[in-house]
């Protein structure tokens, strides 16, 4: 505890050192990613229709490669990526007629007892790919959709490797898209099949594209219970991961409003500790940076919220609020004001460290996250806040 203006002691305070700040975050992160839950995606489609390549592409892993496989039925193995999130179905070595029969059977008994279980644990969409050049969708495909929808899931039929040139798509790449939709399949969200190419063709010249619009469609198919998994898990769409930390920003601003609420001493900002670290856990989980690197982080995280009283004792109240309104810090406390914008500009800081890490390949990933450069970069974000003259 700490003293307060008395010569007492102020019995909100928590005594804080930093491996009590390490080990509370090691454990707000765990605790942010249980939250998470897991997106669970079954993945169908001919031998050599890009099924890796494609889900290699959304969540810039290779599931099948790096998680831990097991059959469930036949002809259908689960992987679960190490990070806990992120779920595949995929039918490796998968064709139609009677080995598409056993798979649907086989199915049908995982679905009904999977709606027994939590979210996480189910199906929440599927992808049935097509390579756009073999330019026929036979009428055992046909039936095999239609088997899948017959079961509840919401299936998304995607027209892959489909080369484009200057924004246009092959012109026979869109007929077929376009006969595959005019069959009447009831497949989500609109009817439409996706054209995506996954794989930029430096040959011929023919870019990466439609990952967005699978994305997007695979977003409105899931379950609100799942959304946050996926946001986690993928990595094309640097928006919806901002989205969801401005969120979490937000709420921690409101709870170091409240802490405010009554000033406190800025001996006393070890207040603002607990909802800190909450906030970067649920922060570095909402980017969706290895679990396995907790250690580091909360390393990282633990430096940086001791500093001083959190940054708000010792370096963040003598720079960043001399831009707050009236430029002073009134009786030598914090208020609602100030501990709000110190949270802010904690919460905007490391979400600008995580976004770093995740512009990084997985290895320089590693290597930054094992490293002091995460509270260099913290740091350096926190000054750039101060230059700017805004948390």
């Amino acid at each position: 505890m700490t003293s307060d203006a008395a010569g007492g002691t102020d019995p909100r305070v928590p005594d804080l050192s930093t491996p009590q700040v390490q080990g509370m975050f090691e454990q707000q992160l765990a605790d942010a990613f249980a939250r998470l839950g897991c997106f669970n995606l079954a993945v169908f489609g001919k031998t050599g229709v890009g099924k890796s390549t494609l889900v290699n592409a959304i969540f810039g892993r290779d599931v099948a490669a790096t998680g831990v496989g097991s059959p469930v039925t036949r002809g259908l193995v689960y992987y679960r990526h190490p990070d806990g999130f992120l779920g595949v179905y995929d039918s490796e070595g998968f064709e139609t007629g009677t080995a598409g029969d056993a798979i649907v059977a086989g199915l049908q008994r995982l679905v009904a007892d999977h709606r027994t279980r939590p979210v996480s644990e189910q199906i929440h969409a599927a992808w049935y790919l097509v390579r756009w050049s073999d330019r026929r969708f036979e009428a055992a495909q046909e039936q095999f959709v239609r088997e899948l929808i017959d079961l509840g899931l919401p299936v998304i039929v995607v027209l892959t490797q489909v080369p484009s040139r200057d924004g246009q798509v092959h012109p026979e790449a869109a007929q077929f898209a376009e006969y595959i939709a005019s069959l009447g399949l009831p497949i989500r969200p609109h009817g439409r099949v996706v054209m995506t190419n996954a794989l930029a063709d430096p040959f011929t010249g023919s870019p990466v594209f439609g990952l967005q619009a699978l994305l997007d469609d695979t977003y409105q198919v899931i379950p609100e219970a799942a959304a946050s998994a996926l946001t986690a898990a993928q990595v094309v769409d640097v928006g919806r991961k901002k989205k969801a930390v401005a969120a979490i920003i937000n709420q921690a601003v409101v709870v170091a409003a409240g802490v405010g609420a009554t000033p406190i001493p800025f001996a006393d900002a070890a207040l603002l500790v607990p909802n800190q670290v909450t906030m970067i856990a649920r922060i570095t989980a909402a980017y969706g940076l290895p679990p396995n690197r907790t250690k580091a982080l909360a390393v990282a995280g633990s430096l940086v919220l001791t500093g001083g009283a959190t940054m708000a004792g010792r370096y963040a109240v003598t720079g960043l609020l001399k831009f707050l309104p009236g430029g002073m810090i009134v009786g030598g406390a914090i208020s609602a004001t100030v501990a709000s914008a110190l949270t802010k500009a904690v919460g905007h800081a490391w979400a600008n460290v995580c976004e770093y890490a995740m512009s990084l390949d997985e290895t320089q990933r590693a290597a930054f996250l094992d490293s002091p450069q995460v509270t260099e970069r913290f740091l350096g974000y926190l000054k750039q806040a101060q230059r700017v003259g805004r948390p």
